[in-house]
Parts: C-alpha cells; sequence; structure tokens
C-alpha cells in the first residue's frame, strides 16, 4: 500500500510521509511502523484515562490528557483527532471549543467534552483502522 492511498481526511499525508522517509527500508517501514504501533499503545490507555477523568469531572487532568493525545497525534498526522483532543484540552482549561473565549461554566466543559470524546473516538478508531492496515499491525 502506498501513502498515497490513504484517505486525505483521516491522514494527513505530507505529515506521515516526513516520518515514513526516516525509514532504513521501505518495504519494512520499522522505525515507522514502531512509531505508529507505540501511538496506537498509547492513545487507547489515554482514552482509558480521559474516560476516567471525565467520570472524576477533573478538568485540569482532562486539558492535560487532552494536550498529550493532541501532540502525538499531530506528529502522525491524525488531523481530526488532532482537533477532537485540542476540543478536550481547550474545555479542559474552562474555554470553549475553539480556545478564544472563556467558559466559566465547568458543567458547559463537561458537556463539551463528553461530545469531543464521543467525536475523538470515532475518529480514533477510523484512524487506527487505516493506519494498521497501513502497516500490516495486527489486532
Amino acid at each position: 500500500m502506498d501513502v498515497r492511498d490513504l484517505p486525505p481526511e483521516v491522514i494527513d499525508r505530507p505529515t506521515l510521509e516526513q516520518i515514513l522517509e526516516m525509514d532504513d527500508d521501505e518495504d519494512e517501514r520499522d522505525f515507522s511502523k514502531g512509531i505508529v504501533a507505540d501511538f496506537l499503545t498509547q492513545a487507547e490507555t489515554t482514552l482509558v484515562e480521559i474516560e476516567e477523568a471525565l467520570g472524576e469531572k477533573d478538568l485540569k487532568k482532562l486539558s492535560a490528557l487532552g494536550h498529550y493525545l493532541k501532540g502525538s497525534s499531530a506528529t502522525i498526522g491524525l488531523s481530526k483527532v488532532k482537533v477532537d483532543c485540542e476540543k478536550i484540552q481547550n474545555f479542559g482549561n474552562n474555554l470553549n471549543a475553539t480556545g478564544s473565549d472563556p467558559e466559566p461554566s465547568d458543567e458547559k466543559c463537561l458537556k463539551g467534552i463528553t461530545d469531543a470524546l464521543t467525536d475523538l473516538k470515532e475518529n480514533y478508531t477510523e484512524a487506527a483502522e487505516v493506519l494498521k492496515r497501513f502497516f500490516d499491525l495486527d489486532e
């Protein structure tokens, strides 16, 4: 499978191509495959931690987890996942979804995080399936 076969609405191809360029062997893709496999493991753990922090209504922790997953998803080119994580980060900092205005209501922020998490799970699942196929990763 070629990077041009990846759906551009799911994977930012130029970003992923930068990682693929670091591989010594284009066929094996050991370096990039390892990065993606590690990301998928970390993302699964972080999604569970976000669920737990949401249950605890811990906005600060939610912001930190959103920030963490935003950075790692951006690194490999998961644009929609990055946007969802940024919303979680912003709401966790008592800001609106875009981070442009304060949102003093914790309840509104928690509702925003709940909605963003629903989108995040859907977008992450789609991206993970694409990456697993591309890198031939076992379930």
